[in-house]
């Protein structure tokens, strides 16, 4: 959870790493122009996310809440253009959203580090409950359309497939759930093939715009000599 400058400043660097994106000052000017009339609202979208975290968990007078209002209005239009329901202080540091469509997150999930999450995506709680929901470890990749429902743990470096339906817990690592409901299909993967571990990438003080654009099987090569 965010909660002070630093906190915030972490977490904006590590979901900019898990996209693969550049920092500003490294675009191209013809870049600049393109993102200017094609902004990439993803982005977009998880650095108005981090920014209402920090203003909701830091605010002290009342300069910061009249901010908070105006980042939360941000928030919402954008939630709506993308058809995210994706509530604060849910996610680690280093979230990446694959695509624009529908993500329903319920506000008692918690998720760790370096999730990679597609479309279609639900979490929810427990029929009849409101707080019985889903905790998932560090350096999950969640395909698109699977459900979580429940007060149900996932360990860390697990996959799980598309359209999965996962209605109880799993403790063994490195492994990809999948089917309905999700069962264990495939054992000692390597989760690094699927997802960019920022938050180590940040530990290590690799060279992180070397990094920017590059696949996630290339970025874990360079993790390994590290």
């Amino acid at each position: 959870m965010i909660k002070s400058k630093k906190d915030y400043f972490y977490y904006l660097e590590a979901d900019r790493i898990a996209l693969s994106k550049p920092k500003g000052e490294m675009l191209s000017f013809s870049s600049r122009i393109k993102a200017y009339f094609f902004p990439d609202y993803i982005w977009m979208f998880q650095k108005t996310l981090r920014k209402l975290e920090y203003l909701k968990n830091t605010n002290k007078n009342l300069f910061d809440k009249v901010i908070y209002f105006f980042v939360l209005r941000k928030f919402y239009k954008l939630s709506y253009k993308l058809g995210f329901t994706i509530p604060v202080n849910v996610f680690g540091p280093g979230l990446s959203i694959a695509h624009y469509g529908t993500i329903i997150i319920n506000t008692r999930t918690k998720v760790g580090a370096n999730c990679r999450i597609h479309a279609g995506v639900n979490m929810g709680t427990e029929a009849g409950f409101a707080d019985r929901a889903p905790a998932i470890g560090d350096n999950v990749y969640i395909g698109p359309g699977a459900k979580l429902f429940g007060p149900i743990t996932i360990p860390d470096n697990t996959a799980i497939g598309a359209n999965a339906v996962v209605n109880k817990s799993f403790e063994t690592e490195r492994t990809v759930l999948g089917g309905i409901p999700a069962k264990v299909i495939s054992e000692n993967i390597d989760i690094d093939d699927m997802l960019i571990r920022a938050t180590k990438i940040i530990e290590l003080g690799l060279n992180k715009e070397e990094l920017a654009g590059r696949p996630a099987k290339e970025i874990k090569e360079l993790l390994r000599k590290n």
